[in-house]
């Protein structure tokens, strides 16, 4: 019991330190004049790695040939990337073309017959993500006004 009154107590002051430091440095690092450039600069990057990682800008959905020819790029570049081995990319894709497939019940049948159990495994868990992605799409939200 004596022992543990004053470990109690070191570890309180070493906490109350830390946190102290913490706050410090949170101040310090705010008050910085880059700093919101920096972050800034640090979120543009995010973005367009974001961009880069297949996650490619939706067509207007009322655009049939744009939806179209969407749909056949992404299947066409998400089956090359497959063929390479780039199997994070490749169901990029193919999930960007089942978002946007009209009979994507159908799509998927297929998909799992031809693809890998794994890579079909990758796929399943990728579509919550677009179909989040596709109600939260502009091209839906906006309403033709005559």
């Amino acid at each position: 019991m004596m022992g543990s009154k004053p470990s109690t107590i070191a570890a309180g002051v070493c906490g109350a330190i830390f946190i102290g430091y913490c706050i410090y440095f949170d101040r310090k690092r705010r008050s910085d004049p880059n700093f919101r450039t920096r972050l800034r600069e640090r979120r543009k990057k995010q973005r367009a790695a974001q961009n880069k990682s297949g996650l490619a800008e939706l067509p207007d959905l009322k655009d049939a040939a744009a939806v179209q020819k969407f749909f056949l790029d992404e299947i066409q570049l998400g089956e090359e990337l497959l063929a390479q081995g780039d199997y994070e990319k490749g169901v990029d894709h193919l999930t960007n073309a089942i978002a946007v497939c009209g009979q994507p019940q159908q799509l998927l049948q297929v998909l799992q017959q031809t693809l890998p159990p794994h890579v079909f495994q990758m796929l399943l868990t990728k579509l919550p993500t677009i179909s989040q992605r596709i109600v939260s799409s502009p091209s839906l939200e906006e309403d033709d006004v005559e």
